[in-house]
């Protein structure tokens, strides 16, 4: 399980946080999101009722839209971050291009 320094220690900041403390913090939440949709989809997965794995799939894929929140937000915080992310993507369409050279 990810474990990430929880940023409140279970109660609420005595101030308000900073975008930056923000974008921590929703990563965390992003995080968990994320764990919960590998716990849904293992049961769903581990499951040989039809009623509960179909129910656990549609839990794990509201996961995925909560996650597609935070993830939106964490963009609108950061505006690094969508240049940050496009660069991860634009290097793995290089690489996956460059295998597909090597195939031929």
């Amino acid at each position: 399980m990810a474990e990430f320094v929880n940023p409140f220690s279970g109660m609420a900041p005595d101030r308000k946080l900073n975008d930056r403390e923000l974008a921590r913090a929703i990563r965390m939440a992003i995080a968990a999101e994320q764990e919960a949709i590998h716990m849904y989809e293992a049961m769903a997965d581990a499951s040989d009722n039809p009623l509960a794995a179909k129910v656990l799939q549609d839990v794990a894929d509201e996961e995925r839209v909560h996650a597609g929140e935070f993830q939106e937000l964490l963009r609108r915080l950061l505006p690094e971050e969508e240049r940050l992310l496009q660069q991860g993507s634009d290097e793995v369409k290089e690489l996956a291009g460059e295998e597909a050279k090597q195939k031929e």
